[in-house]
């Protein structure tokens, strides 16, 4: 017999079926080119929600393949391993191997690898002339580290990249298309929001300027039962994700709707990969009993099941706009085999009202630039002073901010949030910026009352810093948070310095 029957032959990439590209598909690749002969090794797409981050992602390596390059495609969790090695059967990439622990599909002779980010970190780097990271926003040690110093080509994809120090790992940001255009052409469907019984957050522990998980936990218990009627109320029937604030409260909200004949799963980093399997098989049947799964986090990143037709937000937030883009992104996807023309958003949490100017900006506008939306996440939206919400004045749209989300309505001289004048403007002394507003002002100048003064000299310390840098006492309504953990500013603490430094040379003379 023929001995060269046996022997390996190279893997052929020339039969594929990818479908047609998307026009800003095929501009966000040919953007990409343009980038590489410009000399940027290192380059990030963003790609909302529905833009086809696995398409692009797999038809980047394609081209790679063909001209007999090595590709790795970096996930940073099990679900997207095998969801990715689907999408690459599916499109003919049926020629590759999988990095991770006891995987069936481990081969690394062949020039196309998925890889679990974790393996990676065990294993090292096999070597490879072009790198696409998916969720590229997590940043993971074991890649952000890799891609400064090895010879490949770097791509990374992410819905929201908002995290710190993108704009060192890349140099150059490609703005696939935004969240209106793919609205526009029915690959997102409209977002029909009501916003129901909220999780009453008043005075509650904070850590690093966001609610403590514990304290969310415990206000959000309280308004469980309202979650269940209010989705009998307003989303009965509809495929449904479920955002609690921890496990426990996971659990619980699970218990009532199963309590309730209402079919739910858990669907958290504890369950299993068996398990997450078997649940994301029934979950898809179009005529499955399983209504909803409930979760943290887990289902808040690349989770794609378009059939997906009400999302009820139970995580309330002060600071991670991204998280909450992550969750309603869930369900903007279009199904048109199911006939889906919404998505309905549960709001328990208020998230909707605190991030709705943010996040109507980036719907019409996409990011500007490398690290601005790692800006957004850092700003504390605070509710303090907001009235009740107002729809849009054209279409009736709730809730509306500088432009409405769903007609497009542009705001002129008016506003959803009103409030008194100057208190949402930032705080200045001289050049330098202490704060973004007086809210912000106060909240810093308590963290550090809290930690320098004693208790029954706190308060008091708050409000004569906050009146020798505003020239003003603080207004009656705003409160003294004795849990206050907010980050103080630069500025603000070396105008504490010299305050300090001036009553001590006063105090020894």
């Amino acid at each position: 017999m023929n001995a060269t029957l046996f022997e390996k032959e190279a893997p052929c990439y020339a039969s594929t079926s990818f479908p047609e590209p998307r026009p800003f598909q095929s501009t966000a690749h040919d953007a990409l080119r343009k980038g590489l002969k410009a000399g940027h090794k290192n380059q990030l797409i963003m790609a909302p929600t529905g833009a086809g981050k696995s398409y692009l992602g797999l038809r980047i390596a394609h081209e790679a393949l063909l001209k007999g390059r090595r590709v790795i495609f970096v996930c940073d969790r099990t679900t997207l391993i095998n969801q990715t090695s689907e999408a690459a059967d599916k499109y003919g990439l049926s020629v590759h191997g999988i990095i991770q622990a006891n995987h069936w599909r481990f081969n690394p002779d062949v020039p196309f690898q998925i890889a679990s980010a974790q393996t990676l970190k065990n294993r090292g780097w096999p070597d490879a002339d072009v790198i696409i990271v998916d969720e590229a926003h997590t940043q993971l040690s074991v890649w952000t580290e890799h891609i400064k110093t090895c010879r490949a080509a770097v791509v990374g994809l992410s819905a929201t990249p908002f995290s710190d120090g993108l704009g060192k790992l890349f140099s150059n940001l490609i703005n696939a298309v935004t969240m209106n255009e793919l609205t526009l052409s029915g690959v997102l469907v409209p977002m029909k929001v009501f916003s129901c019984t909220k999780t009453n957050m008043d005075g509650a522990a904070i850590g690093g300027g966001e609610w403590t998980d514990k304290a969310a936990e415990e206000r959000g218990m309280e308004i469980v039962g309202d979650v269940v009627v209010e989705w009998v109320k307003y989303a009965e029937d509809r495929k449904t994700i479920v955002f609690g604030a921890t496990i426990a409260h996971c659990e619980e909200i699970c218990r009532q709707f199963n309590e309730a004949g209402i079919m739910a799963a858990m669907f958290t980093s504890k369950t299993d990969a068996i398990e997450r399997a078997e649940l994301l098989t029934e979950y898809k049947q179009p005529d499955s009993a399983l209504k909803i799964l409930v979760s943290v986090e887990a289902l808040a990143k690349g989770f794609d099941a378009p059939t997906v037709g009400c999302v009820v937000d139970c995580r309330p937030l002060r600071k991670s706009l991204s998280t909450f883009m992550q969750m309603i992104g869930r369900g903007l996807r279009s199904s048109p085999e199911t006939g889906k023309t919404d998505c309905i958003l549960l709001d328990h949490s208020g998230n909707i009202l605190r991030f709705m100017d943010d996040y109507s900006d980036i719907y019409y506008n996409g990011l500007e630039a490398l690290d601005a939306g790692d800006k957004l996440d850092k700003v504390i939206r605070r509710e303090e002073k907001v009235k009740e919400p107002k729809g849009c004045p054209s279409c009736g749209f709730f809730p509306f901010a500088k432009r409405c989300i769903s007609c497009g309505h542009e705001a002129t001289s008016t506003s959803m949030v009103q409030v008194e004048a100057g208190e949402m403007r930032e705080v200045m002394l001289g050049k330098k910026k202490l704060a973004d507003d007086t809210y912000h002002l106060w909240d810093q100048l308590c963290t550090y009352a809290v930690g320098n003064s004693a208790p029954e000299k706190q308060r008091g310390r708050a409000s004569h810093l906050y009146k020798d840098m505003t020239g003003d006492w603080p207004p009656a309504d705003f409160k003294f948070d004795a849990l206050a953990n907010t980050p103080i500013t630069r500025n603000v603490m070396n105008k504490i310095k010299s305050k300090n430094i001036a009553f001590s040379r006063g105090s020894a003379a």
